[in-house]
């Protein structure tokens, strides 16, 4: 499989909480039809699905069971808070 291919390809990651709800870590993750099947069951839960390839990419580098470093950490919690502001203003009916 050439790179361009690899580069191309989706991928997911599912980020949760631990039971005690301590600590963001990667629940899940997976390229192609594995990412798709992450994608689908969040959805058919209603948990919010993000596409952000940059994202996705460097919680690639972690392992399943492994907790968001707080570096990243401060970074998703940053997207989110902006996410959940923007979908605030959107079901206002106020234009951006």
């Amino acid at each position: 499989m050439s790179n361009s291919s690899w580069d191309r390809r989706r991928g997911a990651v599912a980020v949760g909480y631990d039971e005690a709800g301590n600590s963001p870590q990667v629940l899940a993750q997976g390229y192609g039809e594995f990412a798709e099947r992450i994608i689908a069951q969040a959805r058919a839960h209603d948990i919010y699905v993000h596409d952000a390839p940059e994202l996705v990419g460097l919680l690639m580098q972690l392992n399943p069971d492994d907790y968001i470093p707080e570096h990243v950490k401060e970074v998703l919690v940053e997207l989110l808070m902006w996410l959940k502001d923007v979908a605030d203003d959107d079901t206002s009916g106020e234009d951006l």
